[in-house]
């Protein structure tokens, strides 16, 4: 996936310079040329292909993955852990994963692969509700007392649950993100201007390198003379309209 934006970005990136043309277009000097070109129906879509042959090698491996998963016993002592143990003795051996997340990082990504992994120990941690609800649902009498008895005992398990289940997922989760080297990247350092971002170039003060410049009051000037006065008329319609719903009733 980052290999799939780095070339997505630099196709959307091609700018064009000052007289081009294709397709009896007539490009501005800055102006996206792929853009441009998919608005005006030169282009219809833009998108990646997949690699079959590493599509089906992560296809098999992850049917492996889950046909070669752990035990009910195995899981039920291990699952909820999520993490790797240490070197203490006594302590159980990690849980098979039910998915194959560095394959899965591979190819498509940390953000896909993060999704699964999460998928795959939501879906393992399910185990123990599942195993004592349905204890609970066999041991329960059918008098309205013992039903409701059992209904307080499984909220208070459900509210356990969930929050051994959340704080052993932040472990696993940073286990991930430190493993795939995105546990320090915050999402905001590495975003781009939309190739679509219209202004003038200049050099930022901030990085000194060349940057397309919008100014603030050209912007506050739209949202003053036709984002509020839209806004304003709809809300006005609308209360005249409850007023009028008013009086019919």
């Amino acid at each position: 996936q980052e290999r799939q934006n780095i070339i997505r970005y630099w196709l959307e990136n091609l700018r064009a310079k000052q007289g081009e043309s294709l397709h009896n277009i007539q490009f501005l000097e800055g102006q996206p040329i792929i853009p441009e070109l998919a608005a005006r129906g030169v282009i219809q879509q833009v998108f990646p292909l997949h690699e079959q042959r590493i599509l089906k090698r992560l296809m098999k491996s992850w049917v492996q993955a889950v046909c070669e998963a752990q035990p009910l016993g195995e899981v039920l002592t291990g699952v909820a852990w999520g993490g790797t143990w240490g070197s203490q003795p006594c302590s159980p051996p990690p849980p098979q994963p039910l998915t194959p997340a560095d394959e899965i990082c591979d190819y498509f990504g940390v953000k896909i692969a993060m999704y699964f992994a999460w998928l795959g120990f939501y879906t393992s941690a399910m185990v123990y509700p599942a195993v004592f609800g349905s204890i609970l649902y066999t041991i329960t009498e059918s008098d309205q007392t013992s039903q409701d008895i059992c209904c307080v005992v499984f909220a208070i398990f459900n509210v356990v649950w969930s929050t051994v289940f959340l704080e052993e997922w932040k472990r696993r989760g940073a286990e991930f993100a430190y493993k795939w080297g995105t546990l320090d990247t915050p999402a905001e350092s590495i975003e781009e201007p939309r190739p679509q971002f219209r202004g003038i170039k200049r050099i930022s003060p901030v990085t000194s390198a060349e940057e397309f410049y919008y100014p603030p009051w050209k912007r506050l000037l739209f949202q003053c003379l036709v984002s509020l006065p839209i806004c304003l008329t709809c809300l006005s319609l609308v209360f005249f309209l409850m007023l009028g719903c008013f009086h019919l009733q």
